[in-house]
Parts: C-alpha cells; structure tokens; sequence
C-alpha cells in the first residue's frame, strides 16, 4: 500500500469515528448542496477546541478518551489555563503586569473529539522530531532573543525582528492552518463555482482559493499566506498551499507546503484535516483533524492593533531602555 493509499484509508477512518461521535439525528440528514451541484460548505464554523494538538506524555498509551475522561480532563484544562487564577501568583514572580484576565479568553469548554490528540497521524498523536537543521534553527532563535520576551524586540533591533503575528500582519490561529487558540476561533467560508473564500475572524483575513484548475503561482512569487489552489476529491474541498513567505508556523519554513481537507460530517459538522510536509523541519510529514463546529452568529471585524501605536511604544521603550 501506497503512502497515499494509506492516508486516504486513514482519513475515511477518521471520518467513521467522527460520524459516530455526532447524534443519530444529525447523521441522518444529507449534507447539503449547492445549486451547482457541489458540497455546500458555506457557513460559520467554530474551531474551538480543549483536545490538545499532541498527546499529553501522561496518556502516551491511551488513544481515546472514555466520556468520563474527556469530561474530567477538560475540567482540569479549564482550571489550569485561567488566568483569573494564577495572574497574581504570576505577577508577583515575574513583576509583570498580566494584560488580560480569563474573561477575554475563549478556549471552548470541552474536548471536541474522543481522541486524546489533535493529531492523527503519526499514530502516537505527537509531532514527527525535528531534523538536525529545524534544531539548529531554534537554538539560534533562541540565541537571538536571550533576555527579552518572544514578543519584544531585541536589543539593537528593529521592528522585523519581531512575528507576523505579533505585528498583526497573521494571527496565530488564523492559517493556514487554522488551529484552536485562545480566541477569535471562528471562520467563515464562501462558495461559488470556480472560487472558494475562507474568512478567518482572526485579523480578518480573506484568504481566497480558486477551485477552476488553474496553475500555481511561480516559486519566486511568495505571500504571506501562500498560494492556495483547490480541488475537489469526490465531497471533500482540498486546497493545497505553498509559496509562503513567512516561516512561523511551528518553527516551518517557507518551503512547509499544506493539504487542507474540508469535509461536511453532517448540517452541523464540518471536518477539517490538514497535512503538514517540511522536510527541512519535520523528519516525517503529519496530520491533525478538528471537527468544525457550526457557529449561527457572525463574523465580526478584528482590528487588532489599530493604528500600529503598539510598534511605535515598543521601539520607544526599547531606545530608553538602552539609553
């Protein structure tokens, strides 16, 4: 059996035991279609999730969570990520001050599937290791931000020294991929026959994909997504990514090129699995799934840091630090 063979066995696998996690009721109704015909994927879509990416090292042996289980670990991930609770043992370690407390977080409730990892393949739910290169990467990183936070600007450094993210040029759960944080966990998907448009709450980014066959775009020609160009494979949305600019996913590089599937479980459903191959990061390739949950609000617009007062501060404080 192929690698191919063995992932599309994989991923119809990972479909039955999410069909079988969703009510009866919801399974018996078709998914819905558009007017040309093709799999209506339209909608809100929440992504939220308290099932960790890897498997904890404490239940490297266990799977699946009993409901039991998924109910009693999401109590303990709740208590352990409030902020209401520890920002003042926080604050008086560190002498910083804490910005925000729990009540503008939003990590969801509960685990959203049986499985103890978002991560499906490889086998164990944890990330492939890294190759000689990837570590050489990450302790020069390192390196370079000795002494400061990952968010703050070096010493005798410059705006470009600090993440996408934190200029607000990406979010961090915004994608590709999408992945589960601590809020803004929505997004928003659009059809028509030839193009497909993903709206991310976070930063408020469109990111749209033509579905009409056309080629990519040439090697040299890099954007800070990507270029993303999609398919369809029977009733599931592919979209294939590569070109990117920025390199912060996960410590990737530019060259990290991703396989998004998009799949409708059922009127409430909609299964998003996602293949990550960087062979200048990942010894091997690997794949998380998140079963999308429907969202009946709206997507409002996120501005992030308006203005960018926030890089003028940060250089200014940084210059009467070193003065």
């Amino acid at each position: 059996m192929t690698r191919c063979q063995r992932h599309a066995l994989a991923f119809l696998v990972m479909l039955a035991a999410v069909a079988a996690a969703v009510p009866a009721a919801a399974q018996t109704a078709e998914a819905p279609r558009t007017a040309w015909g093709a799999p209506d994927l339209q909608g809100v879509w929440d992504f939220r999730s308290l099932t960790p990416m890897e498997r904890p090292a404490d239940l490297a042996d266990q799977e699946t969570f009993t409901e039991e289980e998924a109910a009693s670990f999401s109590e303990e991930v709740i208590r352990d990520q409030s902020r209401d609770l520890s920002d003042a043992d926080a604050e008086a370690a560190t002498g910083r001050v804490v910005p925000y407390n729990d009540f503008w977080f939003d990590w969801g409730s509960t685990v959203t599937t049986d499985r103890t990892s978002l991560i499906v393949d490889p086998p164990d739910g944890r990330m492939p290791g890294l190759t000689q290169a990837a570590e050489r990467r990450r302790a020069a990183r390192a390196a370079a931000q000795a002494g400061v936070g990952r968010d703050e600007i070096p010493p005798g450094g410059w705006i470009d020294d600090l993440s996408a993210p934190v200029r607000c040029i990406l979010g961090f759960n915004q994608g590709p991929p999408m992945t589960q944080s601590a809020y803004n966990n929505n997004m928003q998907l659009f059809q028509t026959e030839d193009h497909v448009v993903i709206l991310n709450e976070m930063i408020h980014d469109a990111r749209i994909v033509p579905i009409d066959g056309r080629p990519d775009l040439a090697p040299d020609i890099r954007q800070w997504t990507g270029s993303s160009r999609g398919y369809w494979d029977g009733d599931t949305l592919v979209v294939e990514t590569a070109n990117r600019r920025d390199a912060s996913f996960r410590g990737a590089t530019r060259d990290l090129h991703l396989t998004e599937r998009f799949t409708r479980a059922n009127a409430d459903t909609l299964v998003y699995e996602v293949t990550l191959d960087d062979p200048r990061t990942w010894t091997r390739p690997w794949t998380f799934m998140v079963p999308m949950v429907r969202n009946e609000g709206e997507v409002y617009e996120y501005a992030c840091h308006e203005g960018n007062y926030y890089m003028a501060n940060m250089l200014h404080g940084l210059r009467a630090a070193e003065q």
